[in-house]
């Protein structure tokens, strides 16, 4: 593909970085990248991926918007209250960038949906807000060898990890093996979460993507990177692949999607 004389100029920053260039911004535009949820975190992803050229960004999330959202959802506008969120979504990120392709998708992600609705995409980011959707999202990108870029958000701390379980690398269920029990971990919507953190995290999202696409970096294939807004830390957390993962270890019991999501909120 060539260059329009509006995208050389568009994409200047990027094309002059030699670890981009004129051929990784040509990967960046026909890349796809899956956003599981159009919130907190699904916002900053989706508008810095559409900055950044994507090609093809695929946003699934059933909700509509809340005035409640607006604190951390940037995709979305007081003025878009009470619309699907991916439609919100649609609307900004193409005026943003006409050259980016969104694919709003508004069904409920499940285990029986989940593959094929992946199928088509080079990046996975999940910004869901809970351990059944998570545990889903991972499951099926692992089975079909997606680069899963996963976060979370809560109160004053953020976490970011790669997951590739398909590698010598970890899966989420390494991180978490089992679900903690309903009621231990709240969401969002109850012990609240401070806006700017989203920012923080789905911006550190969008540049795992970037450098997985460019193969460019080291990206947190097996760390997990905490971050605490209030005492202004980041800390790596070393994360080994567990021999004994019933997903990615040396003896699955898991061989195929299953179990329930619980589209509670998209952060």
């Amino acid at each position: 593909m060539e260059f329009r004389e509006d995208q050389v100029e568009r994409y200047s920053r990027h094309i002059i970085l030699k670890e981009v260039g004129g051929a990784g911004q040509k990967k960046l535009l026909n890349a796809r990248v899956l956003v599981i949820g159009a919130g907190g975190l699904g916002s900053p992803v989706a508008m810095y991926l559409a900055a950044a050229g994507i090609g093809t960004i695929g946003i699934v999330d059933m909700d509509d918007v809340d005035l409640s959202n607006l604190q951390r959802q940037i995709l979305h506008t007081t003025k878009t209250v009470g619309k699907p969120k991916v439609l919100s979504a649609y609307e900004t990120l193409t005026a943003m960038n006409p050259d980016v392709r969104v694919v709003p998708i508004t069904e409920k992600l499940t285990a029986d949906n989940v593959l094929d609705l992946f199928r088509d995409y080079d990046v996975i980011v999940d910004g869901s807000d809970n351990f059944g959707t998570r545990y889903v999202v991972n499951d099926a990108a692992f089975f079909l060898r997606k680069p899963l870029v996963s976060g979370s958000i809560l109160r004053f701390e953020g976490q970011v990890i790669v997951l590739e379980g398909y590698r010598e690398t970890p899966c989420y269920r390494c991180l978490y093996p089992e679900a903690p029990p309903p009621g231990l971990v709240p969401s969002c919507s109850e012990a609240g979460v401070l806006g700017v953190l989203a920012g923080t995290i789905g911006t550190l999202q969008a540049s795992e993507v970037v450098k997985l696409i460019l193969g460019i970096g080291d990206p947190l294939r097996d760390r997990l990177l905490i971050y605490d807004a209030l005492a202004m830390t980041f800390r790596k957390v070393r994360v080994p692949k567990d021999p004994n993962c019933p997903l990615c270890g040396e003896n699955p019991l898991i061989h195929s999607v299953s179990g329930s999501t619980d589209w509670a909120c998209s952060i």
